[in-house]
């Protein structure tokens, strides 16, 4: 049966501080939908249910925001739910999801999916996914990556090279995949066709992955095995506590999808043809908010005279924040902090918070 796990574990440092420890990104509202602003959460949530009946969807999120998540996705079945106790990587968050989903169905094929992504249309989306467990049922042991179609030379993503077609429109063999290059090398990949950034969005029978990671990273398989053995309730989720925090923290990129790139035909890659944002940053976020004729984007209350391309944001509906010019820059104001940077600096917040909490603790973080 085909079932999709959301991985909603990210703390969204990079959207400090409107996104904290307590309240993360995936659960804000910050993308701009017909009935108001809602959450990544939520639209991941609607993207899959235009493929899979909501029985068929998990989320995979730290413990910590178990209520936030639940609250916000009335749909999601108490049992689908999956609780990291501490973050140990990509590795094992989807180890664990894929442990926990072939427990109840030990066929399943799971796509896995991110909350951080705004992708349009949903219909194009659906598509691409329907192609992916197609390509799965041609070829049960491969391992399937969506890659988007680039738009432009971009440094901030991974890449996929396309190989030999896989009997499918739409669908290949992936040839290599590369981190992210500098600007010459991505110009060198859009000019040649032949590569689609990586979105970090699989498709693989869940029991594919748990044999990958028993081959390629044995202590987390064993650990998983462990979780798994004891039934699901509290003697699990003691077990899960236990055992989770001692496996080795590594992506799931490096533990399972390089190594089996190295075998030929292993490794798929489908076509995503979308307009797709990962917002991971302020100047990503912008985009979800529209701009004005002068280049500025603005969600709150706010005034901007005489400046242009900046990103200004709050979250207080009784507070004004007023800019007189000023140009290209990230304005942030929250009930406790106001934060102010240049937007080329703006991949520095992640930095800026480390610091504020070495100095602060975690008040503001």
């Amino acid at each position: 049966m085909r079932h999709a796990v959301i991985m909603a574990g990210g703390s969204g440092t990079r959207l400090w501080p409107l996104s904290r420890g307590d309240r993360p990104k995936q659960l804000l509202d910050v993308v701009a939908g017909e009935a108001g602003p809602r959450s990544l959460l939520a639209e991941a949530w609607d993207r899959l249910r235009a493929v899979l009946p909501a029985e068929n969807i998990w989320v995979c999120t730290a413990a910590r925001y178990a209520d936030q998540v639940r609250a916000a996705l009335p749909e999601l079945r108490a049992d689908r739910l999956v609780l990291e106790p501490v973050a140990r990587d990509t590795a094992n968050a989807v180890g664990l999801a894929a442990a926990l989903v072939a427990d109840v169905d030990p066929d399943a094929e799971l796509a896995v999916v991110s909350a951080d992504h705004v992708i349009r249309p949903v219909e194009r989306f659906a598509d691409a996914l329907r192609a992916a467990y197609d390509a799965l049922s041609d070829r049960p042991r491969s391992l399937i990556t969506l890659g988007i179609t680039p738009t432009s030379p971009a440094t901030g993503f991974g890449y996929v090279q396309r190989g030999a077609p896989a009997g499918r429109p739409g669908v290949a063999e992936a040839a290599s995949f590369r981190e992210k290059p500098d600007r010459a090398t991505a110009e060198r990949y859009l000019a040649s066709g032949q590569y689609l950034w990586n979105s970090g969005m699989f498709v693989w029978r869940a029991r594919t992955v748990l044999d990958a990671l028993a081959d390629h990273l044995p202590a987390s398989a064993e650990g998983l095995a462990r979780i798994t053995a004891v039934p699901a309730g509290p003697r699990r989720d003691a077990v899960l506590a236990e055992v989770f925090p001692t496996l080795p923290k590594i992506s799931v990129d490096y533990a399972v999808l390089e190594p089996a790139a190295a075998e030929p035909g292993r490794v798929l890659v489908v076509d995503l043809d979308v307009d797709w944002l990962d917002v991971g940053s302020w100047p990503a976020l912008a985009h979800t908010l529209g701009d004005d004729d002068a280049g500025n984007a603005v969600r709150g209350l706010a005034l901007v005279l005489d400046g242009s391309g900046n990103i200004v944001f709050s979250d207080d509906p009784d507070h004004l924040v007023a800019l007189v010019g000023v140009r290209d820059s990230v304005v942030v104001h929250t009930a406790d902090v106001t934060m102010v940077c240049p937007v080329g600096e703006a991949e520095r917040v992640k930095q800026l918070l480390a610091a504020v909490e070495e100095r602060h603790g975690s008040r503001f973080g």
